[in-house]
Protein backbone atom coordinates (compact mmCIF):
# COMPACT_ATOMS: atom_id res chain seq x y z
CA UNK A 1 0.00 0.00 0.00
CA UNK A 2 1.33 3.42 -1.00
CA UNK A 3 1.47 5.74 1.99
CA UNK A 4 1.55 9.50 1.56
CA UNK A 5 2.54 12.46 3.74
CA UNK A 6 1.11 15.83 2.71
CA UNK A 7 3.24 18.90 3.41
CA UNK A 8 1.60 22.36 3.49
CA UNK A 9 3.79 25.41 4.18
CA UNK A 10 1.90 28.56 5.15
CA UNK A 11 2.43 32.11 6.32
CA UNK A 12 -0.33 34.46 7.51
CA UNK A 13 -3.05 32.84 5.42
CA UNK A 14 -5.85 32.44 7.93
CA UNK A 15 -8.37 33.21 5.18
CA UNK A 16 -7.06 30.43 2.92
CA UNK A 17 -5.68 27.66 5.11
CA UNK A 18 -9.03 26.15 6.09
CA UNK A 19 -10.20 25.50 2.52
CA UNK A 20 -6.75 24.24 1.57
CA UNK A 21 -6.64 21.69 4.40
CA UNK A 22 -10.28 20.68 3.81
CA UNK A 23 -9.40 19.80 0.21
CA UNK A 24 -6.89 17.27 1.59
CA UNK A 25 -9.10 15.92 4.36
CA UNK A 26 -11.93 15.34 1.85
CA UNK A 27 -9.87 13.25 -0.56
CA UNK A 28 -11.31 9.97 -1.84
CA UNK A 29 -7.92 8.46 -0.97
CA UNK A 30 -7.03 9.68 2.49
CA UNK A 31 -3.50 10.93 3.16
CA UNK A 32 -1.69 9.05 5.91
CA UNK A 33 -0.62 12.30 7.53
CA UNK A 34 -1.01 16.02 6.94
CA UNK A 35 1.74 18.33 8.17
CA UNK A 36 1.18 22.09 8.13
CA UNK A 37 4.39 24.05 8.66
CA UNK A 38 3.66 27.57 9.84
CA UNK A 39 6.48 29.89 8.77
CA UNK A 40 6.00 32.41 11.57
CA UNK A 41 2.37 33.47 11.15
CA UNK A 42 0.97 36.09 13.53
CA UNK A 43 -2.67 35.54 12.58
CA UNK A 44 -5.18 32.85 13.61
CA UNK A 45 -3.69 29.98 11.60
CA UNK A 46 -3.02 27.79 14.63
CA UNK A 47 -6.47 28.35 16.17
CA UNK A 48 -8.12 27.34 12.88
CA UNK A 49 -6.05 24.17 12.58
CA UNK A 50 -6.48 23.23 16.23
CA UNK A 51 -10.25 23.24 15.72
CA UNK A 52 -9.73 20.79 12.85
CA UNK A 53 -7.89 18.37 15.14
CA UNK A 54 -4.28 19.29 14.50
CA UNK A 55 -1.70 18.74 17.22
CA UNK A 56 1.35 20.92 17.82
CA UNK A 57 3.24 18.24 19.71
CA UNK A 58 6.68 17.57 18.26
CA UNK A 59 6.97 14.39 20.32
CA UNK A 60 3.72 12.74 19.19
CA UNK A 61 3.68 12.24 15.44
CA UNK A 62 -0.07 12.35 14.93
CA UNK A 63 -1.84 12.15 11.56
CA UNK A 64 -2.67 15.87 11.73
CA UNK A 65 0.40 17.84 12.74
CA UNK A 66 1.17 21.55 13.08
CA UNK A 67 4.78 22.71 13.18
CA UNK A 68 5.63 26.34 13.94
CA UNK A 69 8.95 27.98 13.04
CA UNK A 70 10.25 31.52 13.00
CA UNK A 71 9.93 33.03 9.53
CA UNK A 72 12.60 31.49 7.30
CA UNK A 73 10.86 31.24 3.94
CA UNK A 74 8.91 28.62 2.04
CA UNK A 75 11.93 26.40 1.33
CA UNK A 76 12.76 26.01 5.01
CA UNK A 77 9.09 25.36 5.79
CA UNK A 78 8.78 22.65 3.16
CA UNK A 79 12.06 21.08 4.22
CA UNK A 80 11.18 20.75 7.89
CA UNK A 81 7.86 19.20 6.89
CA UNK A 82 9.54 16.69 4.59
CA UNK A 83 12.16 15.78 7.20
CA UNK A 84 9.45 15.35 9.86
CA UNK A 85 7.28 13.13 7.66
CA UNK A 86 6.93 9.40 8.24
CA UNK A 87 5.93 7.97 4.87
CA UNK A 88 7.48 6.97 1.58
CA UNK A 89 5.76 9.50 -0.67
CA UNK A 90 5.54 13.26 -0.22
CA UNK A 91 2.67 15.28 -1.69
CA UNK A 92 3.24 19.03 -1.63
CA UNK A 93 0.46 21.60 -1.42
CA UNK A 94 0.75 25.38 -1.14
CA UNK A 95 -1.69 26.96 1.27
CA UNK A 96 -3.34 29.15 -1.39
CA UNK A 97 -4.16 26.13 -3.60
CA UNK A 98 -6.77 23.34 -3.47
CA UNK A 99 -6.91 19.74 -4.61
CA UNK A 100 -9.89 18.24 -6.39
CA UNK A 101 -11.32 15.47 -4.23
CA UNK A 102 -9.87 12.59 -6.29
CA UNK A 103 -6.39 14.07 -6.76
CA UNK A 104 -4.47 11.62 -4.61
CA UNK A 105 -6.53 8.63 -5.71
CA UNK A 106 -6.01 9.29 -9.42
CA UNK A 107 -2.33 10.12 -9.10
CA UNK A 108 -1.39 7.22 -6.86
CA UNK A 109 -3.49 4.66 -8.74
CA UNK A 110 -1.90 5.74 -12.03
CA UNK A 111 1.58 5.42 -10.58
CA UNK A 112 0.75 2.00 -9.14
CA UNK A 113 -0.68 0.81 -12.48
CA UNK A 114 2.53 1.87 -14.24
CA UNK A 115 4.72 0.33 -11.51
CA UNK A 116 6.02 3.73 -10.42
CA UNK A 117 7.96 4.65 -13.59
CA UNK A 118 9.36 7.92 -12.18
CA UNK A 119 10.18 9.28 -8.75
CA UNK A 120 8.37 12.58 -9.33
CA UNK A 121 4.81 12.77 -10.60
CA UNK A 122 2.73 15.86 -11.35
CA UNK A 123 -0.71 16.63 -12.77
CA UNK A 124 -2.36 19.31 -14.82
CA UNK A 125 -4.03 22.24 -13.07
CA UNK A 126 -6.80 24.82 -13.19
CA UNK A 127 -5.92 28.50 -12.82
CA UNK A 128 -8.15 30.97 -11.01
CA UNK A 129 -6.98 34.59 -10.97
CA UNK A 130 -8.91 37.18 -8.98
CA UNK A 131 -11.88 34.82 -8.88
CA UNK A 132 -11.96 34.19 -12.66
CA UNK A 133 -10.81 31.03 -14.41
CA UNK A 134 -8.07 31.76 -16.93
CA UNK A 135 -6.49 29.64 -19.63
CA UNK A 136 -2.80 28.89 -19.25
CA UNK A 137 -0.51 30.19 -21.98
CA UNK A 138 0.96 27.63 -24.35
CA UNK A 139 4.38 27.98 -22.71
CA UNK A 140 2.86 26.80 -19.42
CA UNK A 141 1.51 23.54 -20.88
CA UNK A 142 2.52 20.60 -18.69
CA UNK A 143 4.13 17.36 -19.84
CA UNK A 144 6.24 14.46 -18.66
CA UNK A 145 9.34 12.57 -19.64
CA UNK A 146 12.48 14.63 -20.22
CA UNK A 147 11.47 18.16 -19.25
CA UNK A 148 14.98 19.49 -18.64
CA UNK A 149 15.24 21.83 -21.62
CA UNK A 150 11.80 23.31 -20.97
CA UNK A 151 12.68 23.66 -17.29
CA UNK A 152 15.60 25.92 -18.21
CA UNK A 153 13.13 28.51 -19.50
CA UNK A 154 10.57 28.48 -16.72
CA UNK A 155 9.12 26.47 -13.86
CA UNK A 156 7.39 23.49 -15.49
CA UNK A 157 5.88 21.86 -12.40
CA UNK A 158 3.57 23.29 -9.76
CA UNK A 159 4.56 22.05 -6.29
CA UNK A 160 0.88 21.56 -5.40
CA UNK A 161 0.51 18.98 -8.17
CA UNK A 162 3.39 16.75 -7.12
CA UNK A 163 3.87 13.38 -5.49
CA UNK A 164 7.56 12.72 -4.80
CA UNK A 165 9.35 9.63 -3.57
CA UNK A 166 11.25 10.54 -0.44
CA UNK A 167 14.51 9.16 -1.83
CA UNK A 168 14.60 12.09 -4.26
CA UNK A 169 15.49 14.43 -1.41
CA UNK A 170 18.23 12.08 -0.24
CA UNK A 171 19.74 12.00 -3.73
CA UNK A 172 19.21 15.60 -4.89
CA UNK A 173 18.97 17.54 -1.66
CA UNK A 174 16.09 19.63 -0.38
CA UNK A 175 14.66 22.96 -1.45
CA UNK A 176 17.38 25.60 -1.40
CA UNK A 177 16.80 27.75 1.66
CA UNK A 178 18.90 30.58 0.25
CA UNK A 179 16.18 31.17 -2.33
CA UNK A 180 13.28 33.34 -1.19
CA UNK A 181 11.53 32.66 -4.51
CA UNK A 182 11.91 30.34 -7.51
CA UNK A 183 12.98 27.53 -5.18
CA UNK A 184 10.72 25.19 -7.13
CA UNK A 185 12.37 26.19 -10.44
CA UNK A 186 15.73 25.31 -8.88
CA UNK A 187 14.56 21.95 -7.52
CA UNK A 188 12.86 20.68 -10.70
CA UNK A 189 15.87 21.79 -12.72
CA UNK A 190 18.30 19.85 -10.53
CA UNK A 191 16.14 16.73 -10.77
CA UNK A 192 15.21 16.88 -14.46
CA UNK A 193 18.85 17.23 -15.45
CA UNK A 194 19.19 13.53 -14.57
CA UNK A 195 15.75 11.89 -14.45
CA UNK A 196 12.39 11.91 -16.22
CA UNK A 197 9.13 12.91 -14.56
CA UNK A 198 5.68 11.31 -14.69
CA UNK A 199 2.75 13.45 -15.84
CA UNK A 200 -0.95 12.72 -15.34
CA UNK A 201 -2.84 14.76 -17.92
CA UNK A 202 -5.79 15.56 -15.70
CA UNK A 203 -6.47 18.92 -13.99
CA UNK A 204 -6.55 17.87 -10.34
CA UNK A 205 -5.25 21.04 -8.68
CA UNK A 206 -6.81 24.49 -8.47
CA UNK A 207 -4.25 27.28 -8.30
CA UNK A 208 -5.48 30.62 -7.03
CA UNK A 209 -3.60 33.74 -8.11
CA UNK A 210 -3.91 37.48 -7.85
CA UNK A 211 -3.63 37.87 -4.07
CA UNK A 212 -1.09 40.34 -2.72
CA UNK A 213 1.12 37.91 -0.79
CA UNK A 214 2.17 35.81 -3.77
CA UNK A 215 5.95 35.47 -3.94
CA UNK A 216 5.91 36.45 -7.62
CA UNK A 217 4.66 39.89 -6.53
CA UNK A 218 7.07 40.28 -3.63
CA UNK A 219 10.34 40.67 -5.54
CA UNK A 220 11.58 42.73 -8.47
CA UNK A 221 13.62 40.86 -11.07
CA UNK A 222 12.62 37.25 -10.40
CA UNK A 223 15.32 36.15 -12.86
CA UNK A 224 17.83 36.93 -10.10
CA UNK A 225 16.77 33.73 -8.38
CA UNK A 226 16.71 31.70 -11.60
CA UNK A 227 20.22 32.93 -12.44
CA UNK A 228 21.42 31.70 -9.05
CA UNK A 229 19.88 28.28 -9.79
CA UNK A 230 21.43 28.12 -13.25
CA UNK A 231 24.86 29.06 -11.91
CA UNK A 232 24.63 26.22 -9.39
CA UNK A 233 23.69 23.76 -12.10
CA UNK A 234 26.42 24.96 -14.45
CA UNK A 235 29.00 24.09 -11.78
CA UNK A 236 27.76 20.51 -11.30
CA UNK A 237 30.50 18.05 -12.20
CA UNK A 238 28.17 15.27 -13.36
CA UNK A 239 26.14 17.39 -15.78
CA UNK A 240 26.55 16.30 -19.41
CA UNK A 241 28.37 18.69 -21.72
CA UNK A 242 25.29 19.15 -23.90
CA UNK A 243 23.15 20.07 -20.91
CA UNK A 244 25.87 22.29 -19.47
CA UNK A 245 26.02 24.25 -22.72
CA UNK A 246 22.24 24.60 -22.75
CA UNK A 247 22.37 25.78 -19.13
CA UNK A 248 25.03 28.37 -19.92
CA UNK A 249 23.11 29.69 -22.92
CA UNK A 250 19.99 30.17 -20.84
CA UNK A 251 22.01 31.72 -18.01
CA UNK A 252 23.56 34.25 -20.39
CA UNK A 253 20.15 35.03 -21.89
CA UNK A 254 18.56 35.63 -18.48
CA UNK A 255 21.50 37.79 -17.41
CA UNK A 256 20.92 39.95 -20.48
CA UNK A 257 17.27 40.45 -19.56
CA UNK A 258 18.11 41.30 -15.96
CA UNK A 259 20.81 43.76 -17.05
CA UNK A 260 18.23 45.57 -19.17
CA UNK A 261 15.79 45.70 -16.27
CA UNK A 262 18.46 47.01 -13.89
CA UNK A 263 19.40 49.80 -16.30
CA UNK A 264 15.76 50.84 -16.69
CA UNK A 265 15.53 51.18 -12.90
CA UNK A 266 18.81 53.10 -12.71
CA UNK A 267 20.44 50.29 -10.74
CA UNK A 268 23.74 51.03 -12.45
CA UNK A 269 26.07 49.27 -10.01
CA UNK A 270 23.91 46.15 -10.10
CA UNK A 271 23.87 46.25 -13.92
CA UNK A 272 27.67 46.49 -13.97
CA UNK A 273 27.99 43.50 -11.64
CA UNK A 274 25.65 41.49 -13.87
CA UNK A 275 27.56 42.53 -17.01
CA UNK A 276 30.79 41.25 -15.48
CA UNK A 277 29.08 38.00 -14.56
CA UNK A 278 27.65 37.66 -18.07
CA UNK A 279 31.13 38.08 -19.56
CA UNK A 280 32.46 35.36 -17.26
CA UNK A 281 29.82 32.86 -18.33
CA UNK A 282 30.18 33.75 -22.02
CA UNK A 283 33.85 32.77 -21.75
CA UNK A 284 32.88 29.58 -19.96
CA UNK A 285 30.43 28.69 -22.74
CA UNK A 286 33.05 29.31 -25.40
CA UNK A 287 35.50 27.03 -23.57
CA UNK A 288 32.81 24.33 -23.26
CA UNK A 289 32.06 24.52 -26.98
CA UNK A 290 35.73 24.23 -27.92
CA UNK A 291 36.15 21.24 -25.61
CA UNK A 292 33.04 19.57 -27.02
CA UNK A 293 34.15 20.20 -30.62
CA UNK A 294 37.53 18.57 -29.94
CA UNK A 295 35.80 15.48 -28.53
CA UNK A 296 33.46 15.23 -31.54
CA UNK A 297 36.29 15.66 -34.02
CA UNK A 298 38.36 13.07 -32.15
CA UNK A 299 35.53 10.54 -32.31
CA UNK A 300 35.11 11.09 -36.06
CA UNK A 301 38.80 10.37 -36.63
Amino acid sequence: MTRVSVIIPTFNRQDLISNCVDSVMNQTKQADEIIVVDDGSVDNTWQILREKGFSDSLQNKTALRYIYQKNQGVSAARNIGIKSSRYEYIALLDSDDHWLKNKLERQISTLEAKNFPCRISHTDEIWIRNGVRVNAQKKHAKNGGNIFYRSLKLCCISPSSTVIHKSVFEDFGYFDEKLRACEDYDFWLRFSAYEDVHFLNEPLVIKFGGHNDQLSKAYWGMDRFRIYALEKLAREKNLSEVKRQATLRELIFKLGILIGGAKKRDKITFAQELTSKKSHWEKALLAEQHHFDRIVCGNKN
